[in-house]
């Protein structure tokens, strides 16, 4: 994406890649961050890069980076945005002893001053306050939590450990 030009559709990013067509890749997000906090429904996260890693799926497997304010401003373009059909997130917090994973829905992200805030929505796990460092996996433009989506995946895993403990 060229510098400057927010209000461009995120499947621009196809065009670093020739050959691809917007349509055939699905690009899944990550942000790292210092910190977490959380307050009447929106998380912060403090210190966040300034540039949001994208991926995608077989048989592409196309990487690279956006940087995070054009993807904030990126969030509601196109028929099948994150505005329209809010995206599932993993967010992991590392803590000094462990690592605690919740899933989250994201909308309405803000960028002030390094920082970047999603309203949110927890829907596995048990969101705190950290300190510690953080990484956000974003699923896919346009997807449901489908098994295979990196949230899909996490709660999956969850719901098996679950089983085993029975």
């Amino acid at each position: 994406m060229a510098e400057g030009q927010p209000e461009d559709d995120i499947d621009d990013l196809n065009q670093m890649h020739d050959g691809v067509h917007p349509d055939d890749v699905e690009y899944m997000f990550a942000q790292t961050a210092t910190g977490v906090a959380v307050v009447d429904g929106r998380m912060t996260l403090s210190g966040v890069s300034r540039t949001t890693l994208f991926f995608s799926d077989r048989p592409y497997r196309l990487t690279g980076h956006i940087p995070t304010d054009e993807f904030v401003a990126g969030w509601g373009a196109g028929d099948d945005s994150f505005a329209a059909d809010p995206p599932n997130a993993l967010l992991s917090l590392f803590e000094e002893e462990h690592v605690n994973d919740v899933v989250v829905v994201l909308s309405d992200p803000l960028i002030n001053d390094g920082d970047v805030s999603y309203a949110i929505e927890v829907t596995d796990g048990v969101l705190t306050q950290s300190s510690g460092p953080a990484s956000l996996f974003i699923d896919m433009i346009g997807r449901p939590m489908s098994p295979m989506s990196v949230a899909g995946v996490h709660r999956r895993g969850r719901r098996r450990g679950r089983r085993r403990r029975r």
